[in-house]
């Protein structure tokens, strides 16, 4: 499997890219902005999904532009449709021009699983930061969107956001998970499960 990273936006969010060399198939997380080195570090593979780590405009502020030009499908979670379908009172927030909310061919649930080549993603719903946050777990990896970064944790006084929620999503099915699991999040350098239990103090 190969991994690659992209970082864009005014928040400097993290995409990810995973090819699977055997199949050419491959999947994005998070869909900040259509890259052009995005779209041509998947050329040869098929990329069958974009899963969404949470609804929040600056992870698919680029998704109508990717699907097309990647020809796949986006994914999230349903609960976090209220945000995705109101995008631009995010936006305003920030100061950012409107966009067009985007659409979603699939919805995952905790515990789904998701099979693209030989890339088999298991979903881990995680609300607090959004209240359709999740993460997805492949191997020994973590993508963890805005849910869990070093040494902090996604913001909670936006619209879904639950400081309780959160704290329940880390503490009770993040960390049970394997300390040596490497944590890939929306935002930041990468970390680890067990990194995270030890010197995270915001949990």
């Amino acid at each position: 499997m190969i991994i690659k990273t992209f970082t864009a936006g005014f928040l400097e969010n993290n995409m990810y890219l995973l090819l699977d060399e055997t199949s050419k198939k491959g999947v994005l997380i998070d869909a900040t902005e259509a890259l052009p080195e995005i779209i041509e570090a998947a050329n040869g593979y098929e990329i069958e999904y974009i899963l969404l780590t949470h609804g929040h405009f600056d992870h698919i502020l680029g998704l109508n532009d990717l699907k097309q030009a990647l020809n796949a499908k986006a994914v999230i979670n349903k609960n976090d449709l209220v945000i995705s379908d109101n995008i631009n009172e995010f936006t305003r927030l920030f100061n950012q021009p409107d966009s067009v909310p985007p659409k979603f061919e699939k919805y995952v649930n905790d515990g789904d699983e998701i099979q693209v080549g030989n890339l088999k993603f298991k979903v881990i719903a995680t609300p607090g930061h959004t209240e359709g946050g999740v993460c997805y777990l492949i191997d020994d990896k973590l993508f963890s969107g805005d849910t869990l970064f070093r040494g902090s944790v996604g913001r909670t006084d936006l619209f879904g956001g639950n400081f309780e929620k959160l704290s329940d999503s880390i503490k009770n099915k993040i960390f049970k998970l394997s300390d040596r699991i490497k944590v890939f999040p929306g935002h930041g350098p990468e970390t680890t499960i067990g990194y995270e239990k030890q010197y995270n103090e915001i949990i």
